[in-house]
């Protein structure tokens, strides 16, 4: 059983199904599905609850969070970013266990630039407390200029980060190689607007500039198709999943010619071949990311 939340930041609903059989829907709203974490005078509703804009100032960020967790499945959300001199903030979409020690998380940060320079956006993964597992790509527009769609796919066998639907990332299932993979635990769904001049561009050495707060980050068209925890418990490990089906186990040829299209082009950063950080290659790099 498997459910599917398109989040009222446009009105929605939010479906339970199992063999393709609707048991009960109802109406989403961002009050039932998600909470504030972090600052609730500094988000906003627009449109009538239909976007939602995320503020950063002197003061304080801001971030919020689904109310509940899932154990595999796809999220996505169309976001705008900080346009014009955003360097030093960083706007962050991720999955997070909200577990202390063993962690597991999987992470798109986008990076503040200065103006005329392109936007970076970071992946990062944790598995079984173990991250450090930075990738860097420079997005091919300008993705503050409008909405862009951002998911995170996440099935037994693999895990693909994605720009309107185009792979940046893809990190298979290699436990049988003795390699930690994120399957135990339910993450829940993140975003946060925060201040980070001390890494975020160009290494932190382009602080940021307050003169052009307030920064605003903008989001709409929220989804989650996912096995919600708590919840059935045989959801997570029912290979009817649709993300669980042959048909997505492997990148299509569109997406597999796009993948290579952004590792060549425009991959600015990957820790596999970063040798001062890690003289001895990474065993996952070795198996196949």
């Amino acid at each position: 059983m498997a459910l599917r939340s398109f989040n009222a930041i446009a009105f929605a609903c939010v479906c339970y199904v199992a063999f393709f059989i609707v048991a009960s829907c109802r109406p989403a709203t961002f009050l039932e599905d998600f909470r504030v974490t972090w600052a609730d005078n500094h988000i906003r509703q627009l449109d009538g609850g239909r976007g939602i804009q995320l503020v950063l100032d002197q003061n304080s960020g801001c971030g919020f969070a689904s109310k509940r967790q899932y154990l595999f499945g796809k999220v996505s959300m169309k976001i705008k970013l900080v346009p014009g001199d955003s360097a030093g903030t960083v706007t962050a979409f991720y999955m997070n266990s909200d577990t202390d020690t063993i962690r597991d998380e999987l992470d798109f940060e986008f990076l503040g630039n200065r103006t005329g320079q392109p936007y970076t956006v970071q992946t990062n993964i944790y598995a079984h407390g173990k991250g450090d597992r930075e990738q860097r790509v420079n997005l091919w527009f300008d993705p503050s200029a409008d909405f862009h769609t951002y998911s995170i796919s996440w099935s037994h066998t693999r895990i693909i980060f994605a720009v309107d639907e185009i792979p940046i990332r893809v990190y298979k299932n290699n436990e049988a190689r003795g390699i930690p993979y994120p399957k135990q635990q339910p993450m829940g769904v993140y975003s946060t607007l925060w201040e980070a001049d001390d890494w975020a561009t160009r290494g932190g050495l382009e602080k940021i500039d307050w003169k052009k707060a307030p920064f605003y980050a903008y989001y709409k068209d929220f989804d989650i198709e996912g096995c919600p925890v708590p919840g059935p418990a045989n959801c997570p490990s029912n290979p009817n999943n649709w993300w669980e089906g042959p048909a997505y186990r492997s990148l299509t040829p569109t997406q597999a010619r796009n993948y290579r299209w952004v590792r060549m082009n425009h991959m600015i950063y990957d820790y596999c071949t970063d040798k001062s950080r890690y003289p001895i290659t990474p065993p996952e790099c070795i198996a196949g990311i």
